[in-house]
């Protein structure tokens, strides 16, 4: 079959394909640099400027850009776009992402985390588009990334890399068959995702409501002289953050992570992906309990981490970086106070959604909370709790499948370009039929 490091011997591949290397058969180039170029040249029209975002869906964004001008676009005229070229993201964690230029509304270029590769005339754009989506491929690319520190994949192994060629029109084939049965997968795939955001709407609503009116329906309501929390129930209390918790802002510790360190440092990116939390290998650490709350005070670059809320459920000491406070509920449920605060529209009211925002401590222990009887907030917390947990497995069922059609996508893929699957041989029988 093949090998740990890519595609198989020429021996496997099927009558009359070759094996051949992609700087024999493809234009590979990229922008060397920025060559100055700075964002503030940005214009407000002019030439489309690509990045990865750009090109993560499955068709590529030309609405979300960047533009440069006329004199800055003719500086590389080697990486102005055409039909049938392949992008591929060289760079960083999204190193291996691809797409196809099928359309160009717009005359565009790329930046420096975009390699071009432009097809020869033995090889199909579509064909190699999805080559570079095969299992072989992505084991080319994980062996051949180097950089310190930030993944990268350099023009001269990319042009190295050697991969099945068959004859044209069987590329075509290949690349239309492929077209049609991962938009089928594709579209299953939206349809969880659909799902998956319904759910959260859903739990979120339910919480919102939990959280603010209770769980009574005839409870009688009042104002509570808050604008966003609206009218709440008559014998609940409005009290400020800092009059129900005792608050620890974090620290700068992200240069002491270790993996063998003695504490836990939990950090925005861990809460906000529900990732593996840092260790941490100094003496700079929060006592900790069970039922403490951190919430992400500064939010990530281009994330959406701000004012979400992490609920402790070990003993022990922990380090929080300086983007995450503690909360210890001095008298109450901490679990109720956690989905009251968890992404609380108090704490967003000034998050644009696209700026790195920051939660001032002053701001954030002078925010209105409510408190309703402790017996309520344990009935109303176990309340949540059992609903929540119906729509988390219901997301992580979904989730599940969305993972399991990815593997179905990348192995239908494989099979392919490899020539495990004659495209052309079943395309005929579906026509047929």
């Amino acid at each position: 079959m093949t090998s740990s490091h890519g595609f198989g011997s020429r021996d496997k591949l099927p009558e009359k394909w070759i094996m051949s290397r992609l700087g024999w058969e493809a234009w590979v180039r990229a922008r060397l640099g920025w060559k100055g170029l700075k964002a503030e040249e940005y214009v407000d029209e002019g030439y489309a400027l690509l990045a990865t975002p750009n090109i993560k869906g499955r068709d590529i964004d030309f609405s979300n850009v960047n533009y440069i001008s006329s004199l800055r676009y003719e500086e590389s005229p080697e990486i102005k776009l055409r039909l049938g070229d392949v992008l591929l993201a060289k760079d960083g964690s999204t190193l291996g992402t691809v797409n196809l230029v099928r359309e160009l509304p717009t005359p565009a270029t790329v930046n420096s985390s975009i390699a071009v590769i432009t097809p020869g005339p033995r090889l199909n754009g579509s064909y190699a588009y999805y080559l570079f989506q095969s299992h072989q491929m992505a084991a080319l690319i994980e062996q051949a990334k180097g950089g310190m520190g930030v993944p990268h994949l350099f023009q001269e192994d990319l042009i190295k890399f050697q991969h099945p060629l068959p004859p044209i029109e069987e590329q075509v084939a290949i690349g239309a068959f492929l077209d049609r049965e991962t938009g089928k997968i594709d579209a299953l795939a939206e349809e969880q995702n659909r799902l998956i955001k319904l759910l959260k709407e859903k739990r979120d609503a339910l919480v919102a409501h939990a959280v603010t009116k209770g769980i009574d329906p005839k409870v009688n309501l009042t104002s509570s002289g808050v604008e966003w929390l609206g009218d709440i129930p008559t014998h609940w209390e409005v009290r400020r953050l800092q009059q129900v918790c005792d608050f620890q802002p974090g620290k700068a510790h992200e240069p002491y992570f270790s993996d063998d360190g003695q504490y836990i440092c939990v950090t925005a990116r861990f809460i906000s992906t529900g990732g593996v939390p840092h260790r941490f290998c100094t003496e700079c650490i929060t006592p900790g309990r069970r039922g403490d709350i951190l919430m992400v005070m500064s939010d990530l670059p281009n994330g959406r981490a701000l004012g979400r809320a992490f609920l402790v459920d070990d003993d022990g000491p922990y380090a929080v970086n300086q983007r995450v406070c503690s909360l210890t509920v001095r008298d109450g449920s901490p679990l109720f106070f956690f989905y009251q605060l968890d992404r609380n529209p108090g704490l967003l009211r000034h998050d644009d959604g696209a700026n790195q925002t920051h939660l001032s401590n002053h701001d954030f222990l002078k925010m209105p909370v409510l408190v309703p009887p402790l017996d309520e907030q344990e009935k109303i917390a176990g309340w949540l709790l059992d609903r929540t947990e119906r729509y988390t497995q219901l997301a992580t069922s979904a989730e599940q499948a969305i993972g399991l059609l990815r593997e179905r996508r990348v192995a239908l893929i494989s099979a392919a370009v490899t020539g495990k699957m004659d495209a052309r041989k079943i395309s005929s029988q579906e026509v047929a039929a």
